[in-house]
């Protein structure tokens, strides 16, 4: 390997939304995630539908859902 053409590989903290924090190594360094794996609905078998800006009920009202 070349000297000195690689990024710093530091320690980061990753916090989720959720509150849950994760201490892991990267070149980016902190970071803030909407989901985790903690909080996922696949990983914790809850569903949970995040509605952006009412699209979900534009969606039901346009297919005529309940």
């Amino acid at each position: 390997m070349k000297t000195g053409i690689h990024p710093e590989y530091k320690e980061a903290t990753i916090k989720c939304a959720c509150g849950t924090t994760y201490k892991t190594r990267s070149t980016r360094g902190d970071m803030s995630v909407e989901i985790c794996s903690n909080c996922h609905p696949f990983y914790t078998g809850q569903q949970r539908v995040v509605d952006s800006a009412g699209r979900v009920d534009r969606f039901k009202k346009k297919y005529k859902l309940k």
